[in-house]
Order: structure tokens, then C-alpha cells, then sequence
């Protein structure tokens, strides 16, 4: 695995943990520990996505930071060098 593919997999695993708090949060809405454990993922999942963005450019077709077709003027897959 590529140094892209982990922090690409390092990231979805933040997502996943977010969306997991968030419904364990649906039925426990008081639990203080996950909800401070949710910002705390939320904090990561941005500094992780941030980070990925600054060296291989958007993980999506739309980011905060890039134009709607940003993504599109980057190298395709089969463009990089390694493949």
C-alpha cells in the first residue's frame, strides 16, 4: 500500500468513526464522553483530509478550499507516474 492509499484509508476510517458516534449519539444524547470523542474525530477526519488535499490534491469533486472542477485539471489515475 502507497503512502496515498494509507492516508486515504487513515481518513475514511475518522469518517467512519463520525458517523458511528453520531448514531450512537441518536439514541444516547447525553453521553458526554461521545460526544466529546465525536469532536475529536471531527478534528481528525479535517487535519487528515487537509493534509491529503495539500499533497494529492481533492478527495472529491468538490472541496471548501478548490473551485466545483478543480479535481479535473489533476493528473487521471493512469496519468501518475507508477502505474
Amino acid at each position: 500500500m502507497n503512502e496515498e492509499q494509507m492516508m486515504r484509508k487513515r481518513y475514511y476510517a475518522a469518517r467512519f468513526a463520525c458517523w458511528e458516534l453520531h448514531l450512537f449519539l441518536d439514541t444516547h444524547p447525553n453521553n458526554k464522553e461521545a460526544a466529546r470523542r465525536l469532536e475529536e474525530y471531527q478534528g481528525r477526519a479535517a487535519r487528515l483530509r487537509k493534509e491529503y488535499e495539500e499533497k494529492f490534491g481533492p478527495l472529491g469533486e468538490t472541496t471548501q478550499d478548490t473551485s466545483r472542477w478543480a479535481w479535473i485539471s489533476d493528473p487521471w489515475p493512469w496519468e501518475k507516474e507508477g502505474n
